[in-house]
C-alpha cells in the first residue's frame, strides 16, 4: 500500500519514514507544499499523511485541490492544533481522519489501515474475490479457508490488491508501475521488473489453486478475472 507523507519537521519526517518502512508501506515524502502538490498531480495514493502547517503553504489548501481534482486518496491530517474548528474544517474539506501531535504510531497505523480498507476495498472486513481471501490489515492472501497464506512479496501483494480493487478495469503498465514504484519507476528498467513480478504472481496463484487469472491485454496492461 502506498502513502504520501507530507511533513516539514525533519525529525518527525524521519520517524514517519521509519514507521512506514517497518510496516512495509511503500511511500513518497514531501516537506513542502509545492513538492506535495507535484506528487499528488503525478500519482494516486492509498493514504496521504498531511501536516497542516507547511513552510510554503497550508495543508487545508491541498485538501481543496484534492477535492477540486476529484482525487480519491485517503487523507489523515496531522496537526499540533488541538482545535475543534480545525478538525471540523479538515473533515469538511474531505479529510478522512485527524490526529493531534504528539500521537502513537500504533494509532496512526490502525487509522491508515482502516482508511485503506474503506477506500480500496469498500469494506471494513476481509475481502473475498472468487476463492481468494484477502486480509488488508496483515497483507495476507489465502485460498478458501486454507490457514497457510500464499507466500507473496510486498510488491506482489500490492499488485494483486490493486488489480482486485480495480477488477472491472484494465490497468495500464505505466499506471501499475507508477502505483508500485512511484518516484522510482525508472528503475523498473523498461518494465522488466514489473513483468517479472506479474509472472511470479501468476505462478503462485495458479499453484495455490486460485480461481482467478491475470490477463495481459497486449499493448495496454493487465486485468484480473475470475475463472
Amino acid at each position: 500500500m502506498k502513502l504520501l507523507i507530507v511533513e516539514d519537521e525533519p525529525q518527525l519526517l524521519r520517524s514517519l519514514e521509519e514507521f512506514a518502512s517497518k510496516e512495509d508501506f511503500m511511500y513518497d515524502t514531501a516537506a513542502e507544499f509545492q513538492s506535495a502538490l507535484e506528487r499528488i498531480a503525478l500519482y494516486d495514493y492509498d493514504c496521504i499523511i498531511l501536516d497542516i502547517n507547511l513552510p510554503d503553504g497550508n495543508g487545508f489548501d491541498l485538501l481543496k485541490i484534492l477535492h477540486k481534482e476529484d482525487k480519491t486518496d485517503g487523507v489523515i491530517i496531522l496537526s499540533a492544533r488541538n482545535s475543534l474548528d480545525d478538525k471540523l474544517k479538515g473533515l469538511e474539506l474531505g479529510a478522512d481522519d485527524y490526529l493531534t501531535k504528539p500521537f502513537y504510531f500504533s494509532e496512526l497505523n490502525a487509522r491508515i489501515k482502516a482508511i485503506i480498507r474503506r477506500k480500496q476495498f469498500k469494506t471494513n472486513k476481509l475481502v473475498r474475490f472468487a476463492n481468494l481471501i484477502i486480509d488488508p490489515d496483515q497483507y495476507l492472501v489465502s485460498v478458501n479457508n486454507d490457514k497457510s497464506p500464499i507466500s507473496l512479496t510486498k510488491k506482489e501483494y500490492a499488485i494483486l490488491a490493486h488489480l482486485v480493487s480495480n477488477y472491472k478495469r484494465v490497468i495500464t503498465k505505466v499506471a501499475l508501475a507508477e502505483y508500485i514504484w512511484g518516484d522510482y519507476v525508472d528503475e523498473a528498467q523498461s518494465f522488466d521488473f514489473l513483468f517479472s513480478q506479474i509472472r511470479n504472481l501468476k505462478q503462485k496463484l495458479k499453484k495455490a489453486g486460485a480461481q482467478v487469472v491475470i490477463h495481459n491485454i497486449y499493448g495496454v496492461g493487465y486485468q484480473i478475472k475470475v475463472i
